[in-house]
């Protein structure tokens, strides 16, 4: 029989996304700033909706809460030690973005918050709720618009984000996404049509799936 121990309760769940979140000042959008977060999370398919909680002392919550607006970018492994840095330092300080060399990039469907470049996937949210829980506020956001970055697409529109090399935050450690272990469906699926499947995905040389690629720039979003 399997032996556990027994913990108070705590928010004990991963892995986590390590979601760079960007924003910025209503009234003068050009003071935007980078918050990374781990507590974020989809909550709705239709109307696609997520929710990111952030305590009431950080200098970008003053920012969401004001503009209504955020971008969740997703991360990768050439993000990953921006994440980092965006997740321990203040934008009362200094200009994370610079600090890191990242750069910003208009966000589809919002007037204020920025998308950051290079992200491989970017969602742009609109806050429809703030709810005070404790030590954090939660806030409840419609996805607006999705930006990809074009090497995780196929010709036909599919997308493959398997190949974006993911970074999840598991108990303070980042940790990369790594071999595909299977798809939705696949423990009923056909053995010939999992073997199909699971043969394209882990083709070491899939286009967009090698290291050292060059990025593709602002017009390559979709």
């Amino acid at each position: 029989m399997t032996e556990y121990e027994v913990w108070k309760p705590s928010a004990l769940l991963g892995p986590l996304p390590v979601a760079l979140v960007s924003c910025a000042e209503k009234d003068h959008p050009e003071n935007r700033n980078l918050l990374t977060i781990a507590w974020a999370g989809t909550v709705n398919s239709e109307p696609p909706m997520l929710s990111i909680s952030v305590r009431q002392s950080r200098y970008s919550y003053g920012l969401i809460r004001d503009s209504g607006e955020f971008v969740v970018n997703l991360t990768d492994r050439q993000l990953c030690r921006a994440a980092d840095f965006c997740g321990v330092r203040s934008g009362r300080d200094l200009d994370k973005a610079a600090a890191c060399g990242l750069r910003y990039r208009p966000a589809e469907g919002l007037e204020t918050a920025p998308a950051v470049e290079g992200a491989p996937v970017s969602l742009s949210c609109r806050v429809r709720e703030r709810m005070e829980l404790g030590s954090h506020d939660l806030f409840l956001a419609d996805i607006v618009a999705v930006s990809v970055r074009a090497d995780l697409m196929e010709e036909d529109g599919s997308l493959h984000l398997e190949r974006a090399g993911l970074m999840a935050y598991n108990h303070g450690l980042y940790q990369e996404l790594g071999r595909v272990a299977g798809f939705f469906g696949w423990s009923v699926a056909r053995p010939e049509v999992f073997r199909r499947r699971m043969k394209a995905y882990r083709k070491p040389d899939r286009p967009g799936g090698g290291k050292g690629e060059k990025r593709p720039g602002k017009e390559e979003y979709r």
